[in-house]
């Protein structure tokens, strides 16, 4: 049931969004219950297992995500379902073979959250830089596609390591540090964990019995509809009778903060302490916030 088997899967692995299930459970739950060609819900998307599973059993799907990490790998395999193009993989390869970031001369500022600040040693905070800065000259697509590239190996570069609902660090980081000392082990280079995942993208991409098959047979195209925001703020919009089923895994608040788990993404996403705050708020309020609600202004109907 949790995302560990969808590391078999290409596209899937790219990311690991540790709160998801597995897309087998989803392929069960549709295979048994006959919901085939008809159409789900899931209004706490992630990062669009659900989604994707039902989009590959003829399945329509919407979605509804709070968190901009959730809508941006949704809307990366998206583009690669509908958009990609071949000389688009192949500049993912000309990247993977010839690393430009590294002859890029001057990176772009990135944006840090005061949870965040000084997470990556410095000469990786500039190598991101340039990668974001290079990255710019490559059309839109290839750009999407590179920086969820990047948001893959944010973790594995840096000081921290997602433990629930907060981030540990790593001795190294130089924060103060509780009576437990916290050795992440060995830190890649950004060059290093970068090639590995272009790599794995790019593999992916080509591969016969993959998502790469792209461009010799038809596609799988999911027609996927996403909401971005609170699902107490779009559910009251959505038609009535509309859906056949819905399969979800409502984010658990009161066990994880979700915004300081992901506050490396949501930074790079350029979150700043407002939105921060307010993304937070938004999601204890649709979960598990202990208040009355005012259900009829949220839906008069």
């Amino acid at each position: 049931m949790s995302f560990q088997s969808n590391k078999r899967r290409a596209v899937y692995r790219w990311y690991k969004f540790k709160e998801g299930f597995s897309a087998e459970l989803v392929e069960y739950l549709l295979d048994r219950y006959g919901k085939s060609r008809r159409k789900l819900l899931d209004p706490f998307a992630g990062s669009g297992t659900a989604l994707f599973a039902a989009g590959a059993f003829g399945m329509r799907a919407e979605g509804i995500e709070l968190l901009p990490i959730g809508q941006t790998i949704i809307e990366t395999k998206q583009l690669i379902d509908w958009e990609m193009t071949p000389q688009d993989l192949e500049r993912l390869a000309v990247w993977l073979e010839e690393q430009p970031w590294k002859r890029y001369a001057e990176g772009k500022a990135i944006n840090e959250l005061r949870i965040t600040r000084g997470a990556y040693p410095m000469e990786t905070l500039s190598a991101i830089g340039k990668f974001l800065g290079a990255s710019e000259r490559e059309s839109p697509r290839v750009r999407k596609i590179l920086l969820l590239a990047l948001l893959c190996i944010l973790e594995s570069v840096g000081y921290t390591r997602k433990d629930g609902q907060y981030l540990r660090w790593d001795y190294r980081s130089g924060r103060r540090l509780g009576k437990k000392v916290f050795d992440k082990g060995l830190i890649p280079s950004f060059d290093n964990a970068m090639t590995r995942k272009l790599q794995e993208m790019v593999n992916d991409l080509r591969a016969a019995d993959g998502p790469g098959d792209l461009f010799e047979t038809p596609r799988t195209r999911t027609e996927i509809l996403l909401h971005a925001g609170s699902c107490l703020d779009v559910l009251p919009r959505l038609a009535t009778e509309e859906f056949d089923c819905v399969i979800t895994s409502p984010p658990y608040c009161n066990r994880y903060d979700y915004t300081r788990t992901y506050a490396l993404e949501l930074a790079l996403l350029g979150v700043d302490e407002n939105g921060l705050a307010k993304l937070r708020q938004d999601m204890l309020s649709c979960t598990v916030e202990n208040r009355a609600k005012d259900l009829l202004a949220l839906n008069p109907n």
